[in-house]
C-alpha cells in the first residue's frame, strides 16, 4: 500500500455495505435545503479551481450552468475576481472556497466581493496552508498561511455571510472551528494533501458528536455516485461534493455533461433511498450501513 489518501478512501466507501427496507417504503423525495435555500439533491460540485488557463471561461462555466440546470449547489475554488463574477452572473447558487492568503487583506477583499455579488456563503480552505516540504504553500504566485482560532472567529464576524471551513479532519480542527463561529464544515483531505489520510466518512460520526448538530457536515474526496452520497448521508453527512468525475463529464460533454452526471447521481441516490426506505433526508438511518 503506498498510503494514497484517495486510494484509502476509496477502499473504505467500497467497504460501507447496505441492508435493504421495502416494507412501507415510498418514493423517496430527495430535495435539500441548505441556508434557506431550495435544491433538487444534496450532491453539489467540489470547490475545484483552475478550471480555466487561457481566460476563455468554458470549462468553469460548463461547470456552474451544469449545477444550476441539474438544481444543485455549485462550490468553487480559487479564481481570479473577474472569474468569479461571470460564474456568479450564470446564476448558479454559488459557494465561494477561498484560500488562506498570507495576505489577509486579499481574503477580506474576496470576502467583501462574494456579498455584493450576493452568494451564498464563503468558505476558508484551512487545509491548503503547506505546501509538500511543510513550509509555507504558494499556490498561483501567492503564498499562504495558517488560519488561527482568533483569525477564523474574526472572518466569521465581519461578514453576514455564512463561512464554511474546508479541511477538517480531526476532532480538534472540528472544536477550534466550530469555536470560531463557523456555519458548516467539508470533512476533507484535498485529494491526497497528505498521505494516509483517515477517509473522511470515518470520522464523520466523531466531528458530528462534536458538533452536535449546531452545524452541517459536507463531505469530499473521492465521492463519486449517488451510492456513495447515500453512504455519507446515512452516516450524518448535510450534503456531499463531487470533483473529478464532473471534470471529465464536462470535457465529453460541454453543455450537458455537468448537468447530466448530476442527475444521475440523483437517481442513483433515489433508488438507495426507495430500496432502503429514506422516504427524504430527514430520514436517513445509519442503521442502514454495515461495516464489510
Amino acid at each position: 500500500m503506498d498510503g494514497n489518501s484517495n486510494t484509502l478512501t476509496r477502499e473504505y466507501l467500497d467497504s460501507l455495505r447496505i441492508e435493504t427496507r421495502y416494507m412501507n417504503a415510498v418514493v423517496p423525495d430527495t430535495a435539500f435545503e441548505l441556508f434557506g435555500e431550495r435544491f433538487a439533491s444534496p450532491i453539489m460540485t467540489a470547490a475545484l479551481s483552475h478550471l480555466d488557463h487561457d481566460g476563455q471561461f468554458r470549462n468553469a462555466r460548463s461547470l456552474a450552468e451544469g449545477a444550476r440546470d441539474a438544481g444543485c449547489v455549485l462550490w468553487y475554488g480559487m479564481g481570479p475576481d473577474e472569474e468569479i463574477e461571470k460564474l456568479a452572473a450564470t446564476g448558479a447558487r454559488m459557494i465561494e472556497i477561498i484560500k488562506p492568503y498570507a495576505d489577509r487583506s486579499i481574503l477580506a477583499r474576496k470576502i467583501a466581493q462574494a456579498e455584493r455579488l450576493g452568494l451564498m456563503a464563503v468558505g476558508i480552505d484551512i487545509d491548503h496552508a503547506f505546501g509538500g516540504d511543510g513550509s509555507p504553500d504558494i499556490c498561483s504566485g501567492f503564498e499562504m498561511r495558517a488560519v488561527t482560532t482568533q483569525e477564523l472567529a474574526d472572518i466569521c464576524a465581519s461578514t453576514r455571510l455564512p463561512v464554511i471551513v474546508k479541511g477538517v479532519l480531526s476532532r480538534y480542527d472540528a472544536e477550534e472551528t466550530l469555536k470560531a463561529g463557523v456555519r458548516g464544515m467539508v470533512l476533507s483531505h484535498h485529494n491526497n494533501r497528505i498521505e494516509y489520510a483517515l477517509p473522511p466518512l470515518q470520522l464523520l460520526g466523531e466531528i458530528a458528536e462534536v458538533t452536535g448538530g449546531e452545524v452541517p457536515l459536507f463531505v469530499d474526496c473521492m465521492i463519486q455516485t449517488g451510492m456513495d452520497a447515500f453512504k455519507a448521508l446515512c452516516l450524518g453527512a448535510k450534503g456531499v461534493c463531487i470533483g473529478r468525475p464532473l471534470i471529465a463529464a464536462m470535457q465529453g460533454d460541454p453543455e450537458h455533461g455537468v448537468r447530466d452526471y448530476l442527475n444521475r447521481a440523483r437517481g442513483e441516490l433515489a433508488k438507495a433511498m426507495a430500496f432502503t426506505g429514506c422516504r427524504d433526508l430527514a430520514h436517513m438511518d445509519p442503521t442502514i450501513i454495515h461495516h464489510a
